[in-house]
């Protein structure tokens, strides 16, 4: 069976074609430059250039595949128009799923993120019944995720789809890094500020098995929480601590001085200024947001590890490619 992955080089992206090829499935990456990709040539895997808001690459790379695990996506959080996110998060998935039509696709499965659901309190997880809300229903990626969700379910009668909605994720072959920069920010450094807030972490080996399970068992119109442990800022800290050479002091940074952070980006960016800072990006910071990933352990049987692994995992590798 062949499998196109988009966004191959990806940290979830990458894990998944790891544990594709080792499951036997024959796999097409869609990239954008060969040079970024992080694995070397293996038996079963082959990579395609082109880009999902290319129809013509989208097209050549979708030829032959029976299913598709759309995981492209911009991340990046210093963009300045909503515009930017929708070209390729939600228009970039229209176009995914008009390709899987033409060439008669089996099934989509469409990676998005944990927050287009609603957040919970440890006493009361969030989970898939949940709407999504503030400030995540402010936030830019989050709702250009949630559209391409829409886009995506709204296909279901005429293509079999199933969404993975993953949490923060940690552990190898983080090439930028992404979220892999929490543990570069806080590894072997005597002090550590952290924002007030936390969040749930989940190795990205488990949330890879995690898409792999939606496309061979995943109901049709489906979604499914990627969730490991739920922690503070604070707790994660703790943990990498335990992996460090050195116990660093941890500061917690005052919501105020987030706020004024954000505010200051919020000026910024009203001068054209690219930058991460946001008033909706510190409120983010300030929050607990936790979720449950009972539904993906009963229906799919992912089985999710303490974050420890998924932190070990990335320190090693990080150290061997000299990025920490």
């Amino acid at each position: 069976m062949n499998v196109l992955v988009t966004g191959a080089n990806g940290l979830l992206a990458t894990n998944t074609i790891l544990a594709l090829l080792a499951r036997g499935y024959r796999v097409r990456g869609l990239i954008r430059d060969t040079k970024k990709f992080l694995l070397p040539p293996q038996d079963g895997l082959a990579l395609a250039i082109g880009d999902i808001t290319d129809a013509a690459s989208l097209a050549r790379a979708v030829g032959g595949c029976d299913y598709i695990i759309h995981s492209a996506a911009t991340t990046d959080m210093g963009l300045l128009h909503y515009e930017d996110y929708h070209r390729i998060n939600v228009m970039g998935t229209e176009q995914v799923i008009q390709a899987a039509l033409a060439h008669g696709v089996k099934k989509i499965v469409y990676v998005s993120t944990a927050n287009t659901f609603g957040y919970g309190s440890l006493q009361q997880l969030g989970d898939e019944t949940r709407p999504m809300k503030a400030p995540f229903s402010e936030a830019w990626y989050a709702r250009s995720k949630a559209e391409g969700e829409r886009l995506i379910l709204a296909a279901k009668d005429r293509i079999a789809v199933t969404v993975v909605n993953p949490t923060f994720m940690i552990g190898a072959y983080d090439g930028k890094p992404s979220s892999g920069a929490i543990i570069q920010m806080g590894y072997g450094k005597k002090v550590v500020f952290h924002p007030p807030g936390g969040k749930n972490f989940v190795h990205v080996a488990d949330a890879a098995e995690g898409v792999i399970r939606a496309l061979e068992r995943g109901e049709n119109g489906a979604a499914y929480l990627l969730a490991g442990e739920n922690l503070s800022y604070r707790d994660f800290f703790k943990k990498l601590a335990s992996h460090s050479p050195s116990q660093p002091l941890l500061v917690a940074v005052p919501r105020p001085v987030l706020r004024a952070a954000g505010y200051l980006g919020d000026a910024l960016r009203t001068l054209g200024i690219r930058t991460a800072l946001s008033s909706v990006n510190m409120k983010i910071l300030c929050i607990c947001n936790y979720y449950s990933n009972s539904k993906a352990q009963q229906e799919l049987g992912v089985v999710f590890r303490p974050i420890d692994a998924g932190i070990d995992d990335a320190i090693h590798w990080f150290k061997a490619h000299a990025m920490l």
